[in-house]
């Protein structure tokens, strides 16, 4: 099969919505979406300062089965408000991972998958924003000690803000080439340093320092995985059976190449990125 036949019969994940991502990832006839649109739970805050709320507020809960065994997904929707973090998206999630938790107390073991397209909490709803990051990055530890929490970037938001540390907290971490992943977006860092630090438009660079590729190289993600639905489920599915990559108890490998820079370090790029982090991160 030459590679345009290949590139013909697969099926992009990335170009999937929040709620075909869930769908296409959990064993087929299993997908059950808790707190769906007819619901209507969405943010009560947005209607105030003017912008149309989504019925899910754009977060997509569902429970179903993963090569058989229980799962809960919660996959975000990037086009809505940049996949932002308000109060009810956010408790949403750290809702369905609490879920997770008693399933698993109860002798029902549940893995959890976090489809990961965010900018991270949504301005026009701030602190609340910021405190329900807080109880899904606390939710993701505690989960982590019963059963794995798989965390997928695939693109094109990426992952960012409060959320790019609640990717880090996953038992393991998945990516494409056209994920992204950073503290602060391009965007941020060109406001706040100006255009000769981070050009936030050339595409190249950012890719060779955050994207999917490179960070995978850099020992900051477990998996590297091309745009397609298949690949993409077969490698969740692997990650499941492996050991947890654990880089939050490891903060100290960390700092000892961060205080290594110095402080008088020129810009890096992606070579120097790559060297900085060599050796097994996980």
């Amino acid at each position: 099969m030459t590679d345009s036949e290949r590139l013909l019969q697969s099926r992009s994940f990335v170009e999937l919505g929040a709620r075909q991502r869930a769908q296409a990832l959990l064993d087929p006839d299993t997908f059950r979406e808790l707190l769906g649109p007819f619901d209507r739970l969405m943010s009560p805050w947005l209607p105030r300062q003017g912008i149309v709320p989504q019925a899910d507020d754009g977060v997509v809960i569902a429970k179903g089965r993963l090569a058989g065994r229980n799962a809960v997904v919660a996959a975000i929707e990037g086009g809505f408000q940049g996949g932002s973090m308000g109060e009810v998206g956010g408790a949403k999630i750290a809702a369905a991972l609490e879920l997770a938790i008693e399933d698993n107390r109860h002798g029902i073991p549940t893995c959890a998958v976090l489809l990961l397209e965010t900018g991270g909490v949504r301005l026009q709803e701030a602190n609340l924003g910021l405190a329900a990051i807080a109880e899904i990055q606390a939710a993701i530890v505690q989960l982590r000690g019963h059963q794995p929490v798989i965390g997928l970037i695939a693109g094109s938001v990426g992952c960012f803000g409060g959320m790019s540390i609640a990717a880090g907290l996953c038992s393991h971490l998945l990516v494409t080439r056209e994920a992204r992943l950073g503290l602060n977006g391009p965007q941020v860092i060109e406001q706040e340093a100006g255009i000769d630090e981070y050009d936030a438009k050339d595409r190249p660079f950012i890719w060779s320092l955050t994207g999917g590729e490179q960070r995978h190289a850099s020992g900051l993600a477990d998996a590297y995985v091309s745009d397609d639905l298949t690949a993409v489920r077969e490698q969740v599915l692997q990650l499941l059976q492996a050991p947890s990559a654990a880089r939050a108890s490891r903060p100290d490998w960390y700092l000892e190449r961060l205080s290594s820079l110095g402080s008088d370090v020129a810009q890096l790029d992606g070579a120097d990125v790559r060297a900085l982090y060599q050796g097994d991160a996980r």
